[in-house]
């Protein structure tokens, strides 16, 4: 029998596949961009210092990267293939536990390898400029693909006994967060109130984090063993990950029979979930009475709880920063990185609810049954404005309440009259920024999970259209600039044009994204809804007008490869 057939066959797969090379692609471009944005907006700082800044800021995008790959590439490919049943199918070979378990590991990683190795590159090129050793850059490779590696492979035991997608990303994002983020936290905290004042080690050396930094030439000249220690560990736990994969894969597919304590575990969670039963049937008459769809999308009753749990969590994170550094924690850059955090956290959150539960119904084939109801397109959508209105209008508001006692605060450490309206309208933009972000992520997040393969492919697309092709955008716009002003004989523009061509870049490409998808909504709805086993062709055969759709014989599962059951790589068709 060949060793690791599934690696063998994936590999061959990923091989004639378009978005194989389109990632490499995108990703060193990307990389190139922002260092070459950074270099021409640093052009007046030293050489050195523009190189250890374009270091730093270079390969910690790329480690965190790296970092949250997991959550996107691995954390639901074995789920998926329980819920659809496939799974158990591949157990009825020859194949053992670590050959299903490699093969899907290779399937849904490949592209997020093959985006650091190609940007590992483009990082060295700091090295040219000075200040940035070459075994400084050796030790930050080694730190993104070990971090790529860890996080893959955490991915994968939390998939193999998950059975939700939901619940399986959110694990594996809980879990990435406690050992790269909340473990040094707790020893920081412990180190607060010890006698010692220093954070144990125990606490730091499983976080990817700390790899990094000691990484840097000078924090490993002074602990040298320690970087050597923490990167052996975080490789141990990925190891560990994948091992347990390997033995629970085999066993988490069956449906066993729940016992007694499983059972009331259920029950109390539905019980905190949807109540009793008094309290669903009425729930539900209220909800219904505003509209059915409503009701469908908030069942849940304790969502908006959720979100109100995760600002509470960075409430006491910012209490704790003011009770430790005391005056020094009321600076201006802790007031933006602050809104900064909420900001991108709620609109996340919300990209993800407003493309889930039509993403969903979709791929279940539910949505059909839905559209055969006297439910129009309208409703619909009023029904999932609704449901999204009862989960974030609370949080929202405080949010921007927030922001508003920043504002003043900002303002009022201003000595100059030009900073402090500078300060104002940066703060104002924001805020406006914010809430036409949301309009604009509820339109295209709707279109979006009626056009994408799962929910979690939706959300992505919602985000890289809505928060960051706009910031492409204006990198290119403001390296552009900044090319014509090396003329010396070129005027200056004031900040007045730039703030400008910010709000112009980020409220056009909202409303443009928003009004496309609005349309497309109320003429292609249903349409939309019952291909769902459509294969797109590629861009560029769109672009040519030379391929159309092509409708296949079934589901994804059917078309893979005989006898390896459904792989998420082939029926990627790419960009």
């Amino acid at each position: 029998m060949t060793f690791l057939p599934i690696v063998s066959r994936e590999l061959r797969v990923a091989a004639r596949r378009r978005g194989t090379y389109w990632m490499r692609t995108i990703a060193a471009m990307a990389v190139i961009l922002a260092g070459a944005w950074l270099f021409l907006m640093m052009q007046d700082q030293p050489q050195a210092m523009i190189a250890m800044t374009l270091f730093c800021i270079l390969t910690g995008s790329a480690i965190l990267y790296a970092l949250f790959s997991g959550v996107r590439a691995t954390a639901d490919c074995l789920s998926e293939e329980k819920r659809e049943g496939t799974l158990g199918l591949l157990f009825l070979t020859d194949l053992r536990g670590y050959d299903v378990v490699f093969g899907k590991l290779v399937a849904n990683s490949l592209n997020a390898f093959y985006a650091v190795v190609a940007a590992m590159p483009m990082l060295a090129i700091p090295l040219l400029l000075g200040g940035v050793t070459p075994a400084e850059f050796g030790r930050m490779a080694l730190v993104a693909l070990n971090t790529l590696f860890f996080s893959l492979t955490l991915g994968m035991a939390v998939s193999a006994m998950s059975r939700s997608a939901q619940k399986a990303r959110g694990t594996t994002m809980l879990l990435l967060l406690i050992c790269s983020a909340l473990l040094p936290l707790g020893g920081a905290l412990l180190a607060t109130f010890g006698p010692t004042r220093e954070v144990s080690p125990v606490f730091l050396l499983p976080s990817p984090g700390c790899a990094y930094y000691l990484a840097l030439d000078s924090t490993y000249k002074l602990l040298p063993e320690r970087f050597w220690y923490s990167l052996v560990i975080v490789h141990f736990l990925g190891w560990l990950s994948l091992a347990w994969a390997s033995l629970v894969a085999p066993r988490s597919w069956q449906d066993k029979p729940p016992g007694a304590k499983t059972l009331r575990w259920r029950e109390r969670l539905r019980f905190w979930g949807y109540g009793n039963t008094a309290e669903r049937a009425a729930f539900r008459r209220r909800l219904l009475a505003r509209n059915a769809f409503l009701w469908l999308a908030a069942r849940m009753r304790l969502k908006p709880a959720t979100v109100w749990t995760a600002l509470f969590i960075i409430a006491c994170l910012w209490v704790w920063g003011l009770a430790k550094f005391r005056r020094d924690w009321l600076q201006v850059p802790i007031y933006v990185m602050t809104a900064l955090v909420l900001n991108f956290l709620l609109r996340c959150w919300f990209s993800g609810e407003a493309t889930r539960q039509l993403a969903d119904d979709r791929k279940a084939g539910t949505l059909e049954l839905l559209l055969s109801t006297p439910l129009s397109v309208r409703e619909i959508l009023r029904g999932q404005w609704l449901a999204l209105q009862r989960q974030f209008i609370g949080p929202v508001l405080l949010v921007l309440a927030i922001e508003c006692v920043f504002l003043f605060v900002s303002a009022g450490e201003m000595l100059d009259a030009d900073d402090r309206v500078l300060t104002v309208v940066l703060w104002l933009g924001g805020m406006l920024m914010f809430v036409a972000d949301l309009g604009a992520l509820y339109w295209v997040g709707m279109w979006q999970s009626l056009s994408s393969r799962n929910p979690s492919h939706a959300s992505n697309r919602s985000l890289l259209r809505i928060l960051v092709l706009p910031w492409i955008c204006l990198a290119l716009l403001l390296a552009m600039f900044a090319i014509g002003s090396l003329n010396a004989l070129q005027s200056q523009p004031g900040w007045t044009f730039y703030v400008g061509l910010w709000l112009f870049v980020g409220l056009a490409t909202d409303i443009g994204f928003a009004v496309h998808a609005r349309y497309k909504l109320l003429t292609s709805f249903r349409l939309a809804a019952q291909e769902r086993f459509v294969l797109r062709p590629g861009f560029w055969s769109r672009f040519r007008g030379a391929a159309t759709p092509t409708v296949s014989a079934g589901p994804p599962a059917l078309r893979s490869a005989p006898g390896l059951g459904r792989s998420n790589s082939g029926s990627d068709q790419g960009p």
